[in-house]
């Protein structure tokens, strides 16, 4: 799954600049999210699932996810953290052994939890800024499977929702947010 990990970050580029032009008070398919939420999420999340690839971090702080501040030259700091995450988790070497996450856990399923995350997150901030993001099929492939794994264990964490039934002829990136628990059908 690494090689798919630079065409997923990929499509943020055009969507981290259209989010920079607009409101952070913009809503996203994530009901308890505005723009400046998912941005947030982003600039915490991107550097530290670099740190937890290269081994360097022990993945995020215990209890509530901080605040990372979407201000300043927010659009710089992201792309420079996702570049760091691209360069990290490209590398076969990245998905070998075991990370850090709080607890030891196999670096493959962090590596699909990376793809899963840029791809899911891609579709929301497309979502969000008015724009359909386009990956490649072999990466909407991978994430499908890399997202199915995690799904249930997800749902027990809650960090996903109940799965949606993204209905008959549903696309890969419809059936990937729908087992996230979002609705593939959400226009924002």
């Amino acid at each position: 799954m690494h090689r798919h990990i630079v065409a997923a970050a990929a499509a943020h580029v055009p969507l981290v600049a259209a989010a920079a032009r607009l409101p952070l008070t913009r809503p996203t398919p994530c009901s308890e999210w505005d723009l400046q939420d998912l941005l947030g999420h982003l600039l915490y999340w991107t550097p530290v699932l670099a740190e937890v690839g290269r081994r360097s971090g022990h993945g995020p702080a215990d209890g509530p996810e901080p605040a990372a501040p979407v201000t300043g030259d927010w659009p710089v700091r992201l792309h420079a953290a996702r570049e760091d995450l691209v360069a990290v988790w490209s590398e076969p070497a990245a998905w070998d052994g075991t990370v850090t996450m709080g607890e030891q856990v196999p670096a493959a399923v962090i590596g699909g939890m990376v793809l899963g995350e840029l791809v899911v997150h891609g579709w929301d901030l497309g979502r969000a800024v008015g724009v359909d993001p386009q990956w490649p099929a072999e990466v909407l492939d991978a994430t499908l499977t890399a997202v199915s794994a995690m799904a249930e264990q997800g749902r027990g964490m809650g960090v996903f929702a109940p799965a949606v039934e993204p209905g008959p002829g549903a696309t890969p990136i419809e059936r990937i947010v729908a087992l996230t628990g979002r609705d593939p059908g959400c226009r924002r």
